[in-house]
């Protein structure tokens, strides 16, 4: 390993040491990798997700199917073909993905799966017009996937502990329901048309499934509590009830008890 590697893969290193906060940093990933390579690097997740992204000032973009902001959704269809990308690709040619030429200049790009024990879970692309992407480069750039890789098996992970913990609130909540107050809970939630919030009319829903309003009015207390629900009263409108905990749209709640 040559010196100018060894530095650059340090570099990259010292990301994971100075985050000091359990933020995925894609974007600092990508911003460092693109400095070092002179290119434009986005990390994608399997859904087609952008996660990060870095575009280099001095490098045309390419937008036809791709997009500059964090959180969006890239073309299906190119989605698809980075995907079925199964082991790196280095210095291929970006037209063979369906992009056109850049002032006759076709870019050169590695295409890099993010997998992590058996599961695809994303893209690494980064590209720019010549020169081609060095031995040293290439070495980098998988590098950089491993620690991208690490990255985001730990924001899955996280994500698993959170839907646990989410999941776990939602039914201790539950058990502090009687059976009348489940049930009135659940109309609720139907009321809402699986909308994340609404305005719901108390004495309408108990007038409608033949239970008591105080019933209805427990269990959005109860719920409250407990940060399953955000309710507030609007008076002669009726009452605003937001979805905190998305888990309770795969409650039955008929059976719970």
């Amino acid at each position: 390993m040559s010196v100018k590697l060894l530095d650059r893969t340090r570099k990259i290193s010292s990301l994971l040491h100075n985050n000091k906060s359990d933020v995925v940093i894609f974007n600092d990933i990508c911003n460092l990798l693109g400095k070092l390579l002179k290119a434009n690097v986005m990390v994608i997740s399997a859904r087609g997700k952008l996660l990060g992204i870095y575009e280099d000032s001095d490098i045309e973009s390419i937008h036809e199917m791709l997009v500059a902001d964090v959180g969006s959704l890239i073309d299906s269809e190119l989605n698809e073909r980075f995907i079925s990308i199964l082991s790196t690709k280095d210095n291929g040619k970006m037209s063979m993905l369906g992009f056109e030429k850049k002032n006759g200049i076709d870019y050169i790009s590695i295409i890099m799966p993010i997998d992590f024990a058996g599961s695809r879970l994303g893209t690494t692309l980064i590209y720019r017009p010549l020169p081609d992407f060095s031995v040293d480069d290439i070495i980098l750039s998988e590098y950089a996937n491993t620690v991208i890789e690490l990255e985001m098996m730990r924001s899955v992970n996280d994500e698993n502990e959170e839907e646990k913990r989410r999941s776990e609130n939602l039914y201790a909540a539950l058990e502090c329901l009687t059976v009348s107050e489940r049930k009135a809970a659940g109309y609720v939630i139907r009321s809402l048309e699986g909308k994340s919030e609404g305005i719901i009319i108390a004495s309408h829903i108990a007038s409608e499934y033949a239970i008591t309003r105080s019933t209805i009015v427990n269990a959005l207390q109860k719920l409250e509590s407990a940060g399953i629900l955000d309710v507030h009263s609007r008076g002669k409108k009726g009452t605003y009830v937001a979805v905190v905990n998305d888990a309770v749209y795969d409650l039955d709640f008929e059976r719970e008890g």
